[in-house]
């Protein structure tokens, strides 16, 4: 506005709307990461009936604080057999692609850092660097073990990549855009006057929503699938030979991570900044986008606290033969829900194409790849 007032150039008056927001994600997302940093140990502390930080500042407010000062004071070491300008590019290429996805979701009605026609195709786009990056951190370290962890990290993130994508193309079939505010729009309304008109509230999308629920977990390197570093199995996975804040920034870029691929999910099947109830408009949309990504952070939380990591045969066999093929039912499942008129005709017909199989696999599975029952020995 004040360029405006000015009398500026149209390019310079985007260029510098463009800089505005690209300083707004990235300031409340790097305060959320520090925050989220010290809830996360809190909450976990509290499932296990633990305290949790509790020195640094009243309450351990200023644990985070006292964790970046660490970082940037520790001594910055690089292996003599290591791809120097390679080993300092890939952190910072596990930070850009998050911070460049963070900037094409839509985060209220009027706030949308850049609204793209095919935001959902950039999304995806842009995580490909994902990998690029942690296989260039893991061959660059010249030892290996990074480079066995980042094999195992790239194989994880390509198979849960898959059916995450073909979950996310079902509400593309559905709604007929890629634009994610588009999609966030049709999602507006409700049915019977108070069920919210929000993808997961259909058989289809609840389906699709589970998946791509779980294939986000993986996706964001979060227990029980944090195989890729397993510290107990392959020392720290691709991050081994860095430290001080070349070490800092794989984590930051993880829950960069996560803080998009849950605000994808919401906006997907949870109606973005839609209301979840009549009346409540009258809240900020932005509020009410904010208010379901802290209820996803926080499943993600219980979820580490609740489950034991998986073995990596475990984590691979339940990608391609549970994920994948449900994943893929979705599509002819969201294609029948379309045709029936979206009603109780579509609930008749899709609910059973998605529930006996996956029934059917629980049961074979559990059945074919479960344990025997377990013999304890002591020695005499």
């Amino acid at each position: 506005m004040l360029l405006e007032y000015l009398g500026a150039s149209d390019w310079l008056i985007s260029l510098a709307g463009m800089a505005v927001a690209a300083s707004t994600v990235v300031g409340v997302f790097a305060g959320a990461f520090a925050l989220l940093s010290l809830i996360e140990r809190k909450t976990l502390a509290r499932v296990q009936n633990r305290i949790g930080p509790n020195r640094a500042g009243w309450f351990g407010i200023l644990q985070p604080v006292a964790d970046g000062i660490k970082m940037l004071t520790k001594e910055d070491i690089v292996p003599a057999k290591a791809e120097k300008w390679l080993h300092l590019l890939a952190p910072i290429l596990i930070v850009v692609p998050a911070i460049l996805a963070l900037g094409v979701i839509p985060y209220g009605r009027e706030w949308i850092p850049v609204p793209l026609e095919t935001g959902l195709l950039f999304f995806f786009s842009i995580g490909a660097m994902t990998e690029l990056a942690i296989f260039m951190a893991g061959w660059a370290s010249g030892s290996k073990f990074p480079m066995l962890g980042a094999m195992r990290a790239i194989s994880q993130m390509v198979s849960y990549e898959l059916p995450l994508m073909i979950s996310a193309l079902a509400v593309v079939m559905m709604t007929g855009s890629l634009s994610l505010p588009e999609i966030v729009n049709q999602q507006s309304g409700f049915h019977f006057g108070f069920i919210p008109s929000w993808n997961l509230f259909t058989p289809w999308g609840l389906m699709a929503g589970l998946l791509f629920y779980t294939c986000s977990i993986a996706e964001a390197n979060r227990c029980p699938f944090d195989l890729p570093e397993g510290e107990s199995e392959i020392v720290a996975g691709h991050m081994t030979e860095y430290s001080g804040f070349k070490y800092a920034l794989f984590f930051m870029g993880e829950y960069l991570g996560l803080f998009a691929i849950s605000g994808l999910g919401i906006t997907l099947f949870l109606g973005g900044w839609q209301a979840p109830l009549p009346g409540l408009d009258i809240i900020p949309s932005w509020a009410w986008f904010f208010a379901k990504l802290a209820v996803v952070i926080f499943t993600y939380l219980w979820v580490r606290a609740t489950f034991p990591r998986v073995r990596i045969d475990q984590l691979m066999r339940f990608a391609w033969l549970c994920m994948i093929p449900m994943a893929l039912l979705t599509l002819p499942a969201a294609a029948i829900w379309h045709y029936a008129g979206r009603g109780m005709m579509g609930w008749l017909f899709t609910f059973p194409l998605l529930a006996l199989p996956w029934i059917a696999m629980a049961v074979f599975y559990n059945r074919r790849f479960a344990p025997a029952t377990r013999i304890y020995r002591f020695a005499e």
